[in-house]
């Protein structure tokens, strides 16, 4: 055997942990850590914390479980991938400890802070050259931490994003990487560097950003205690790092324009790819580097984020029929027709939404009749709710130029479901490619590639599509209609807010 890879994939739910075999692609373990989710402290309305120390008690806790399967394995590693939880806060001091809990991506507190930067800086050269509106990425977050919470910004020396904190942990070397930078708004795509004038605004000394180093390459070599504790080779090199929406992209094997990957895990994602910036006027998407850009061929990965996909079926299956599996209750949304009989759920609650200009509207359900609906009207609702909320931002993905043919996801989470993605190929009209693969997967790919064992073209060895579902004719002017009278509930809703 040639050796493994080694994929980590910090979410916010939970961390997971992939073992690849390099000859073959196949993945041999696997592991998920905690069993059931990770708390998120909100010590005031619309905050959102977890502690870095937390992340890596379960990355730890993950591979213990690999290592009791698969020792001799993890022993023959040869490189190490981190994919993370995108936008969030993390602040070190020298001795590279966290001097305060994470601020996540759902926290929403510096929305003001980036909105009067945008305005500030110029909503042209925000977008011309950032990508983006500071909106309440991390280098809102920052400022926001130098605002109301000075002396902590004084004990840290410097921040970053929660995979740059794992690779910390792992190697004793603070680093982040381009994407990471522009997925902070840190990033200028014209002067292909640190955006210095974003930082200069926000008064953010430049001696507190990380040294930065590529996406894929040799970042550092694990420590000798760190890999005694872990069960694997001292020395071996994290080789590939990224936020959890690109690499997601990476797992599926997009990395050309035009391509288009979704997701709809906890939040819900449709990323695409394309060879140059584009932009929408109102800032809706997102624009970060991709994890393939380099200084010859420029590529930029245009994000759309539904903060509550996932979150919002969990929180209806628990509150209306916790007792019901996954299984159960998507078998009991199939059984109510297109449209849930006139029921129309608005899944936006959880925290502000980009793609509703940072506004944050909540989540409702509407048209609720208590003689006429059950249950399964009540889920398939909050199924088509998730699906719309996604289509809404590939229609504005489209005014950008992005034409997709096909959209690849993975097996997982909502699109595990026959009626998520049967209504999410029918809404979009094209067809849906789902592989089996995940983000912990991704990053032990993107590890080989990083290590210089893999060239991008067979990085995807072993990959599979499982299945491809084609938008159903019959359905689709009855799921085009219902998606039509959601949006006109959503626009109700903005306009109230």
């Amino acid at each position: 055997m040639a050796g493994t890879l080694l994929g980590i994939d910090v979410g916010s739910s939970s961390v997971k942990v992939s073992l690849l075999d390099i000859d073959s692609g196949r993945t041999l373990a696997q592991a998920t850590s905690p069993s059931d989710e990770l708390p998120i402290s909100s010590p005031q309305p619309g905050w959102a914390e977890q502690h870095p120390d937390l992340w890596w008690e379960h990355v730890t806790r993950a591979l213990q479980i690999v290592r009791t399967s698969h020792g001799a394995a993890l022993a023959a590693l040869r490189g190490i991938g981190i994919a993370y939880q995108m936008h969030g806060l993390v602040l070190v001091n020298r001795d590279g400890q966290a001097v305060r809990p994470a601020i996540i991506w759902c926290d929403s507190r510096a929305v003001q802070v980036g909105e009067a930067a945008y305005q500030s800086l110029g909503p042209d050269a925000c977008l011309s050259r950032l990508g983006n509106s500071p909106g309440n990425f991390t280098a809102a977050k920052l400022a926001w931490i130098k605002q109301n919470e000075p002396e902590t910004l004084k004990r840290a020396s410097y921040f970053m994003l929660p995979g740059d904190y794992i690779a910390l942990r792992l190697t004793g070397r603070v680093g982040t990487t381009p994407s990471g930078l522009s997925e902070g708004v840190l990033w200028d795509f014209i002067q292909s560097g640190l955006a210095t004038q974003v930082l200069d605004y926000f008064g953010i000394p430049h001696n507190t950003v990380p040294s930065v180093s590529p996406n894929f390459g040799a970042f550092a070599g694990v420590r000798a205690e760190v890999a005694q504790e872990l069960g694997i080779p001292a020395g071996t090199p994290v080789t590939y790092r990224a936020g959890d929406q690109p690499n997601n992209a990476f797992a599926l094997n997009v990395l050309n324009p035009g391509e288009i990957a979704a997701n709809a895990g906890t939040s819900g994602v449709v990323y695409g790819v394309t060879q140059q910036l584009g932009i929408d006027l109102r800032s809706r998407v997102n624009n970060f580097l991709h994890v393939n850009n380099s200084p010859s061929q420029q590529r930029v990965g245009v994000l759309m984020c539904v903060n509550g996909a996932g979150s919002f079926y969990r929180w209806t299956k628990h509150n209306f029929s916790s007792g019901k599996s996954y299984a159960e209750i998507n078998l009991m949304a199939a059984s109510s027709p297109v449209g849930a009989r006139g029921i129309l759920a608005i899944p936006y609650g959880n925290g502000a939404e980009r793609t509703l200009s940072n506004k944050t509207i909540g989540a409702s359900f509407e048209n609720l009749d208590l003689n006429r609906h059950s249950l399964a009207d009540v889920f398939r609702a909050a199924q088509e709710g998730v699906v719309f909320a996604l289509c809404y931002g590939v229609e504005i993905m489209k005014t950008m130029g992005l034409s997709p043919q096909r959209v690849r996801a993975g097996n997982a989470n909502m699109f595990q479901s026959d009626l998520f993605r049967r209504s999410f190929a029918t809404t979009t009209g094209v067809p849906l490619e789902l592989l089996t693969t995940d983000g912990s997967e991704g990053a032990a790919r993107g590890a080989g590639v990083g290590a210089g064992i893999y060239s991008f073209s067979d990085a995807f060895r072993g990959l599979t599509t499982e299945l491809t579902v084609e938008p159903d004719s019959h359905q689709q002017p009855e799921t085009r209609a219902a998606y039509e009278n959601w949006k006109l509930a959503l626009q109700r809703h903005l306009s109230e807010s």
